[in-house]
């Protein structure tokens, strides 16, 4: 018996990563890539001549495997998930390609995930593989202030338009319904980086001046993927990290909002005076996502990858604008130079929102929608002043407006009742129809009705610890006028930043039913 024990721990673990070649998945297959001696590494990427380029290092080495195939395609899943101790499924389909294609964001997102999770079941490795699942702040949505801290649990509410959100919601409810022994929905923050830094989309308008972001690096996240694959192959992670939800944040030094990232990253090239760039009618003043984590801590304290802070992201600024960097920085110090270069950004920027998800653009073809999810009403957009001189900023960062889940959180989790799940339910405007739980089982579903009389099933670990809700109203559209109506949980993260009367209804146009 001792020989086999000892024999089981001898061999390497086989990590499956997917998304290699992505901002998060290279660095972690960078850093995975020197502990070969300890781990075999899978990579499933598609066949296009830049992902070739990007693995091209990777393709002889020992101990590394690569797939060339799709993540939709449940074959080439299938092959990769057959023997694999870890998953790091990091592989999605993002903004801002992701709001131009819903549809293709669906598929490959929730797509994805439920091949895995089929593919882990048909092999009968659900007690064995464990599945580490990269979801999204995105999933939270817009959290301006005063609701600008947050933590998981808080409701789902993916903004207006942003289908990368659904995708990323449906896929992250069928991992935590899964009934795997081992898995984690890790949600991730928008990674700072040579990547982001390179963003030329019209999505940079959609990001308010008051949003704020608790921002991670590429090399932290990597950090991340290293770490808990190192932990997990030498069995160090105690079975406290599993089967539960995570926010992913660099912590306080990642700290920031939107209209003092701008002023740094362009104080860093000489422009001191934003009014000369940024316009505040070209700027959404709501439906965006982000907020700050009151609990991103704890997956620091398991994995322990912070490293970087918010310095690292403007050196990539810098390093990715080159010499046009050194010549504003010149250029900017001599009389009307920093009105000169401020004028050239601006119109590139000009541009950029006139192109078809450009704020310029909603208002010159009167998008009606558009224009009620990202400011509210034509008349409020009309309102916003002509330069960001006049705008009234928020300052109070540090002011917790901290979010009731509707029952007593207080007690320890092994003490969760049924009559705590049925007085959540009830304050979220429904209602918990099963007759009996077992004292202390987050991971059995139960049977709810929600406040449109759509009935569903869902786990305690679902609802009370992820956020989420209705499937049905999930699925269907973003009606959440009426829903804060009578769901007084949801209720917490509307009124603050929209009226009484902002009732419209928009219909989604893709959904998870019929991939």
């Amino acid at each position: 018996m001792k020989e086999r024990v000892k024999e089981r721990m001898k061999r390497k673990k086989t990590v499956f990563l997917t998304g290699a070649t992505g901002n998060m998945g290279m660095e972690g297959v960078k850093r995975l890539a020197k502990h070969l001696d300890k781990l075999d590494l899978i990579l499933l990427s598609l066949d296009t001549p830049g992902d070739r380029i990007k693995l091209k290092e990777y393709e002889e080495k020992n101990g590394i495997t690569i797939h060339w195939g799709d993540l939709t395609c449940y074959e080439d899943v299938y092959t990769c998930v057959k023997g694999a101790d870890l998953i790091l499924h990091v592989g999605a389909y993002v903004s801002p390609a992701a709001d131009y294609h819903p549809e293709r964001a669906m598929k490959i997102n929730y797509g994805s995930t439920k091949n895995i999770i089929e593919a882990i079941k048909e092999t009968k490795q659900e007690a064995t593989t464990a599945l580490v699942y990269i979801g999204t702040v995105a999933e939270t949505g817009d959290r301006l202030p005063p609701i600008h801290w947050g933590r998981v649990g808080d409701p789902i509410k993916p903004s207006v338009f942003d289908y990368y959100a659904v995708s990323k919601i449906a896929a992250e409810r069928i991992v935590i319904e899964s009934g795997l022994r081992r898995w984690v929905s890790l949600r991730q923050t928008g990674i700072m980086g040579p990547g982001m830094s390179k963003i030329q989309d019209a999505i940079m308008f959609h990001n308010c001046f008051d949003n704020v972001l608790e921002y991670i690096t590429d090399r932290d996240s990597g950090r991340l993927l290293e770490h808990l694959a190192l932990y997990d192959a030498k069995e160090s992670l105690p079975s406290a990290f599993w089967c539960h939800i995570y926010n992913i944040g660099g912590g306080k030094d990642c700290r920031i909002d939107t209209y003092n990232l701008y002023k740094v990253m362009y104080g860093k090239i000489g422009i001191k005076k934003l009014e000369y760039i940024l316009e505040p009618k070209w700027q959404a003043t709501r439906n965006f996502h982000g907020h700050y984590y009151l609990d991103s801590d704890k997956l620091e304290e398991f994995l322990h990858f912070r490293h970087d802070t918010m310095e690292y992201f403007y050196d990539a600024y810098i390093r990715n604008l080159g010499i046009l960097g050194v010549m504003s920085k010149i250029l900017c110090r001599l009389p009307g130079g920093q009105r000169l270069m401020g004028q050239t950004i601006r119109a590139k920027f000009k541009k950029i929102a006139m192109t078809e998800h450009g704020t310029i653009h909603f208002i010159e073809k009167n998008k009606e929608d558009y224009i009620n999810a990202f400011w509210g009403s034509k008349e409020s957009w009309e309102e916003l002043p002509e330069s960001i001189l006049h705008m009234k900023r928020f300052k109070d960062w540090d002011k917790v407006c901290l979010l009731d889940h509707g029952y007593d959180e207080t007690k320890e989790p092994e003490e969760l009742k049924i009559s705590d799940v049925r007085q959540a339910a009830e304050f979220r405007g429904g209602s918990c129809d099963s007759e009996q739980m077992k004292t202390g089982d987050w991971g059995t579903p139960l049977s709810f009705t929600c406040a449109f009389k759509h009935t569903f099933k869902a786990s305690p670990r679902l609802v009370l610890e992820g956020g989420h809700w209705c499937p049905e109203c999930e699925k269907k559209s973003w009606n959440y006028g009426e829903r804060a109506k009578k769901d007084r949980f949801f209720a917490q993260v509307w009124y603050p930043l929209h009226g009484k009367n902002e009732t419209r209804e928009v219909f989604k146009t893709v959904s998870e039913e019929g991939l």
